[in-house]
């Protein structure tokens, strides 16, 4: 209960300040907004959409915008360098990583949130005809997504070229999650649904979800003491 209690503080003052800011998730709903327009320019023809793909669009946006987000939601511990301050205090050092990728969590998830409806107008999708496990999917990728991204994103807070680095090392690892996301997606958005397919995908990234947290919550203290 207290490693769960520090841990919704930390989300808590994530979302706090964003509300303060409003920042990170107004440039995360704006760019991933962008960048389904641009693909809507390339895969739509005559009113309709050139193949199935609004799953990976889905996809690919959340992952774009949730790069965005981490670097500047890790960029504000940097500027005010209160990152230092929260590894010095008494809580532990795993609920402040938990904390943080529920808070980025939370920001993707506001954000496909705001995307799911313009794929679905652009792109003719049937993003609403299985909500439950849409919204599993959506979740469980954010939350793997983030969980990783929280992890490199403190380790490279005080390199140069962090937003890069953050990149470069961000998409490789996450790519598993990627898959799972889009293919369960892409089950529900057939024109013969396969919820079956999609809850199998479901497990998969709950499976991802759990080694990285576990992975994570073994090698982060360690990492920031060095």
């Amino acid at each position: 209960m207290r490693f769960l209690r520090q841990a919704g503080l930390m989300l808590w003052k994530d979302l706090v300040v964003e509300f303060r800011a409003r920042d990170v998730l107004t440039a995360m709903v704006f760019f991933a907004c962008m960048v389904v327009l641009v693909f809507s320019l390339a895969f739509v023809r005559d009113g309709r959409p050139v193949g199935d793909v609004a799953g990976g669009i889905l996809w690919v946006s959340l992952a774009f915008s949730g790069a965005l987000g981490l670097g500047r939601n890790f960029e504000r511990e940097r500027e005010a360098d209160t990152l230092h301050g929260l590894l010095m205090s008494p809580a532990d050092r795993g609920a402040i990583l938990v904390g943080k990728a529920l808070g980025v969590t939370v920001f993707m998830s506001v954000t496909a949130a705001v995307v799911a409806p313009l794929i679905a107008v652009l792109f003719d999708a049937p993003l609403g005809r299985d909500p439950l496990p849409l919204a599993l999917l959506l979740l469980l990728g954010s939350f793997g997504f983030a969980i990783v991204g929280a992890i490199f994103g403190t380790l490279l807070l005080k390199a140069r070229a962090r937003d890069v680095l953050l990149a470069v090392i961000l998409y490789p690892l996450t790519v598993p999650a990627l898959i799972a996301g889009t293919v369960g997606t892409s089950a529900l958005l057939d024109a013969r649904p396969q919820p079956g397919r999609a809850w199998f995908w479901i497990q998969a990234l709950s499976a991802f979800d759990l080694i990285f947290l576990v992975v994570a919550l073994w090698a982060f203290e360690a990492l920031t003491t060095e």
